[in-house]
């Protein structure tokens, strides 16, 4: 689960930062898509998709130390040590931040430099936050964006003061689009979000060392998303739902009356009565259609997240 816990940073400069307008200099708490408004929010929507852990996310959850612990003490209460936990932060912190997120549950902490310091790390604050973190039973590691080959980044692995680095492939976003172009930056061809930069010096310099992860774009606009729909979607289908490959659920719709069911003998499990229609399995009502037991109705594709957002409807008459 993604728990966004702050949208303010004190960051000026990160041109690339991919936050919208809906979730920059925000107070509010989302638990993946869901505006959080009060601690049951959280829990369900891990239960809603069988989370194994947490991400936490901003602007800058340190920037709201007090609001991170309690969540984090609040999802370790719940689900447990096993449940694993890691937050994203775009500043140091110190010792004290880092004792207070180790006793709230923390157990991992990815680390973003700012850009204009890569190269330079060593025997600054950076270097030092590290051996920090690990001191107060953290697992310091590096989560940055693919704007450069940076070998840094990899003598800290070498020297054990960081026990990974993720390398994010350089993407566009509604949020930072414009920021993006004027510094020069287009889409790659055929992308959607990735940038046109030299991906390939990056793979050569730090490629081949076995604690660095390269996630594309892809894999985490669509491989990492469509996961984490799926999960929900087998938790939340009911039996006549159908979940397809992308994690979605499909359901047929009717206006019909609920006696008409009944008089045709249609099992209870394979459809359920709302307020103003009926919803029942999509290949039982397009069958009933054609043999004219129904008169009319459609196909719903629908997200499996708390609001349900419809993806597409298809008529059937």
């Amino acid at each position: 689960m993604v728990l966004f816990v702050y949208g303010y940073c004190d960051q000026r400069d990160c041109f690339y930062c991919p936050l919208g307008e809906n979730r920059k200099n925000v107070t509010d708490v989302y638990a993946n898509e869901r505006l959080v408004e009060d601690d049951e929010d959280v829990i369900t929507e891990a239960k809603h998709m069988d989370a194994l852990g947490t991400s936490i996310t901003g602007g800058e959850p340190q920037e709201a130390l007090e609001r991170t612990c309690h969540y984090l003490s609040l999802l370790k209460d719940e689900f447990g040590e096993d449940h694993h936990t890691h937050l994203y932060t775009g500043i140091t912190g110190g010792r004290e931040n880092m004792r207070r997120l180790s006793e709230a549950g923390l157990d991992e902490i990815r680390f973003h430099p700012p850009l204009e310091q890569w190269g330079d790390l060593h025997g600054t604050e950076w270097e030092e936050i590290l051996y920090i973190a690990r001191e107060e039973g953290l697992t310091p590691a590096f989560e940055i964006p693919g704007i450069r080959a940076e070998p840094e980044f990899l003598d800290f692995l070498d020297e054990g003061a960081a026990d990974f680095c993720n390398v994010n492939e350089f993407e566009m976003s509604h949020g930072n689009f414009r920021r993006m172009q004027a510094k020069g930056y287009e889409l790659k061809e055929g992308h959607m979000s990735a940038v046109d930069n030299d991906r390939e010096d990056i793979l050569e310099v730090m490629g081949d060392h076995p604690n660095v992860y390269f996630c594309t774009s892809v894999f985490k606009d669509a491989a990492q998303h469509r996961r984490r729909l799926k999960r929900m979607a087998r938790n939340v289908r009911r039996e006549f739902d159908d979940v397809t490959d992308d994690g979605t659920l499909v359901y047929g719709k009717t206006y019909t009356e609920p006696e008409r069911f009944e008089e045709l003998g249609v099992p209870e499990e394979f459809y359920t009565v709302k307020s103003s229609h009926l919803e029942v399995a999509w290949w039982l009502l397009e069958e009933m259609i054609e043999e004219g037991d129904v008169d009319d109705g459609e196909i719903v594709e629908q997200y499996p997240s708390y609001d349900g957002q419809v993806v597409e409807r298809t008529p059937l008459a």
